[in-house]
């Protein structure tokens, strides 16, 4: 049993005033004056309310890595940004290529108790491109897996990836590529372009992302399968979807924050926190990719959360770790990007984090429509709120954020999750019994 709660004036997808009653793990009531003996009274006037977010890229390093992240660290960070549901990437040591590893990482979520934890299973064997995982024996785990990636590397080999567009179909999974020719981005350094050959550092071509991407949605069509295209970052690349979608090849492709706000031109002072894969790139992408959210062509926004210890950041451009820690900034970036500039509502955001995610990856239980009978996964969102991002407002186990110092909107207030407080008044609670 969990304590009985009740947010009084929530602005329902920044639209209607209501409150909101939490028992026993669902909304039991939505509307106007409502009251319950001995629930917990949270005045959320004005705060907007949206569905638990999903994040369908995250990395939380654990097993193997810990000195970057553990899945408890991680979804501390998820919780603080409003996250109620992470799904994790498989670039683990071992790598999540079988049922054992992903039904561990299933359990270390279940242990710790601030989000859902749902595993992406590796395509290949090691992530190494050259034969097929387990893929069946992932699906059939106590972990259910439906998404498989090989993130960090691109399945390169095109009759591998049929393969696997093949297999997954038996139980409706879905192939997330990592769009990178390995051969034509060799030694790439930052986004081929004025920016880096000014400092010298070797380019990273649209075309690299965008021919991969342009295979797949035709592996794609001729097999009849899921495909979903991991952190697009070019305006090709957004032309290539909106081509894909519009044949009616069942493809779906996601955008980070970074993308939506950043550019090439912050890495001309050589801080290795924006080096990312795939780099940042042009103003020009950066509002076609707006666009391409916009008008559905991009269907989610995902983090590419990327902890790394200082000391892989705290170095040359040349030899530092590609990757940016963005969960706990996700919500603010996007209001930033795409709200502030009004290409999106608050219900879009609720889509495209939310209910979208959850959708694509076949998670129940999120991306639920806040209402009466729905499970109890929401956030409360001080859209009016404004702040310089530091330090402080990071809860996983690594600092290599691109926003330190950058002022940005909103605040994550409170997060519940399964029913129960993950967040309280922008304070991450602390768990017992619920985990």
């Amino acid at each position: 049993m969990t304590e009985s709660l009740l947010f009084r004036g929530a602005s329902v997808l920044g639209a209607e005033s209501a409150d909101i009653l939490v028992k026993d793990g669902v909304i039991a009531e939505l509307g106007s004056g409502l009251s319950a003996a001995g629930a917990r009274v949270i005045d959320a006037d004005g705060l907007v309310a949206l569905p638990g977010l999903v994040d369908l890229h995250t990395h939380l390093r654990e097993p193997g890595y810990e000195a970057s992240e553990t899945v408890l660290s991680g979804t501390r960070a998820a919780a603080a940004g409003g996250f109620t549901a992470v799904f994790a990437m498989p670039n683990t040591s071992p790598v999540a290529d079988s049922a054992g590893v992903v039904e561990q990482e299933l359990a270390l979520g279940e242990a710790a108790g601030y989000a859902t934890v749902q595993p992406i299973g590796a395509v290949t064997v090691g992530q190494k491109g050259e034969r097929l995982a387990e893929l069946g024996a992932m699906a059939s785990s106590r972990a259910q897996v439906r998404v498989f990636s090989d993130d960090g590397f691109c399945v390169w080999d095109p009759l591998i990836m049929r393969r696997a567009l093949e297999y997954v179909k038996a139980f409706d999974g879905v192939i997330a590529q990592h769009a990178q020719d390995p051969r034509l981005t060799e030694g790439a350094q930052l986004n081929e372009g004025a920016v880096s050959a000014e400092l010298g550092l070797a380019g990273w071509p649209a075309v690299a992302e965008e021919s991969i991407i342009a295979r797949d949605i035709l592996l794609a069509e001729h097999v009849g399968s899921r495909l979903h295209v991991c952190h697009l970052s070019t305006a090709g690349s957004v032309d290539l979807i909106r081509w894909a979608k519009k044949r009616g090849v069942a493809v779906t492709a996601e955008v980070t924050p970074h993308h939506l706000l950043l550019t090439d031109e912050l890495a001309r002072g050589y801080d290795a926190r924006f080096k990312v894969n795939p780099p940042l790139r042009t103003q020009e992408d950066v509002l076609a990719v707006r666009e391409g959210l916009a008008d559905g062509t991009i269907d989610i926004v995902a983090t590419d959360h990327a902890p790394h210890p200082s000391e892989a950041k705290a170095c040359e451009w040349q030899a530092a770790a590609n990757g940016m820690v963005g969960l706990e900034s996700a919500l603010r970036v996007v209001h930033q990007a795409v709200v502030q500039t009004g290409l999106l509502g608050w219900e879009d955001v609720a889509r495209v984090m939310s209910a979208a995610p959850a959708r694509i990856g076949s998670l129940t239980g999120h991306g639920t429509p806040i209402a009466a009978g729905q499970p109890a996964e929401f956030t409360l969102y001080d859209a009016a709120a404004q702040g310089v991002f530091a330090e402080a407002d990071l809860h996983g186990q690594s600092t290599n954020s691109p926003y330190l110092g950058r002022d940005l909107p909103g605040k994550v207030l409170w997060t519940v999750h399964r029913g129960y407080l993950t967040l309280e008044d922008g304070v991450l609670a602390t768990l017992g019994a619920h985990s």
